[in-house]
């Protein structure tokens, strides 16, 4: 008798288009483990994922704006969440593997440090060896999650995470689709945010702009994602049309012009970048006083400004903070007792 995952198995190739990545035909993982009855392969590291502790951990990571005082803006999660919406919006529409596309979504941003892309250009300019999030995302599956263990993603999962950025490429269908949701979600609630926080105006954005993509941020997120799908059915390939990705560029130049070089927005950047520094300075300084697994990964010969990177990466925005007045801000003094 087949179990339930062999039925799910069996109905992907009846279902999905030629094109998908189906869970049975997996390059696997780099250590084998025994199948599940209930869940295809994909499906089960979109739940490893999900469960870790690098997932919940992006809730209080920062997205554009450090610390916002309001409880609307996106965090790094709720970026990943609408990113995988988005992922799976698409997708679906194209008969492609929903679970695999979920599990790259989920993943994309595991790596990411405080304070957002602040965080990261300063570990990149003082780690000798360089950091980029998404190299850290799949540094974190492999090895740094489950004390050490990793959380032993199949190859087509990790290929995604790896190559979600702009001057990569993924291997999967679906890992595309995922590469241009990440681009979308971005650059739309983006937007939003910076309406909310006053730091431009819907009029703000050039006209031309609007009329192509839509005069909302509702009706551009809406407009991209059907261009995708109609102009990827049938093909081998994940594109949008020469006309909608043209303009989505200019959004996103408009977006760097006017939002992330902002001061309004991104006043406190500097502050940021100094803490991140300070913090890489003292643990190079005193790895001792890093959470033990690090401690032992520079004892069993791992290079320290890497691990050291690794420990600061894996911080939420208040865990930094927390540790930086532990370390360089004084403390009232009082006597035990009074």
């Amino acid at each position: 008798m087949s179990t339930i995952r062999e039925e799910i198995e069996k109905r992907e190739h009846e279902i999905l288009s030629p094109y998908a990545a189906f869970s049975d035909e997996s390059s696997g993982r780099d250590i084998d483990e025994p199948p599940c009855d209930l869940r295809p392969i994909y499906q089960r590291d979109r739940d490893r994922i999900l469960h870790c502790k690098s997932f919940r951990r992006l809730i209080h990571k920062t997205q554009v704006f450090l610390a916002p005082s309001g409880d609307h803006y996106r965090t790094r999660l709720t970026h990943t969440l609408e990113v995988s919406q988005t992922a799976r919006t698409i997708a679906k529409s194209l008969k492609l593997n929903e679970d695999l596309t979920e599990a790259i979504a989920l993943g994309h941003d595991l790596g990411h440090t405080p304070f957002g892309h602040s965080g990261e250009k300063v570990l990149n300019e003082l780690c000798d060896k360089g950091f980029e999030h998404n190299v850290q995302s799949v540094r974190i599956v492999e090895k740094l999650e489950k004390n050490g263990q990793g959380l032993n993603l199949t190859k087509e999962v990790r290929d995604g995470i790896l190559n979600h950025q702009t001057d990569r490429m993924p291997s999967t269908l679906e890992g595309k689709i995922v590469r241009l949701s990440d681009k979308i979600a971005y650059i739309h609630h983006d937007v939003d945010d910076a309406i909310r926080g006053r730091v431009i105006s819907e009029e703000d954005i050039p006209l031309q702009l609007r009329k192509a993509l839509g005069m909302t941020t509702r009706e551009r997120l809406n407009t991209l994602i059907h261009d995708i799908i109609e102009n990827s059915r049938g093909v081998a390939d994940i594109v949008m049309s020469e006309e909608k990705q043209q303009a989505m560029l200019k959004l996103r130049e408009f977006m760097f012009e006017n939002v992330y070089l902002n001061p309004k927005a991104k006043g406190e950047e500097g502050k940021a970048k100094d803490l991140v520094a300070a913090l890489f300075d003292y643990y190079m300084k005193h790895p001792e006083d890093m959470a033990g697994q690090y401690v032992s990964m520079i004892e069993e010969g791992e290079d320290a400004q890497v691990v050291v990177c690794d420990y600061i990466a894996g911080m939420t925005d208040q865990y930094a903070i927390q540790k930086y007045e532990r370390y360089f801000v004084p403390m009232s003094w009082h006597i035990e007792g009074e």
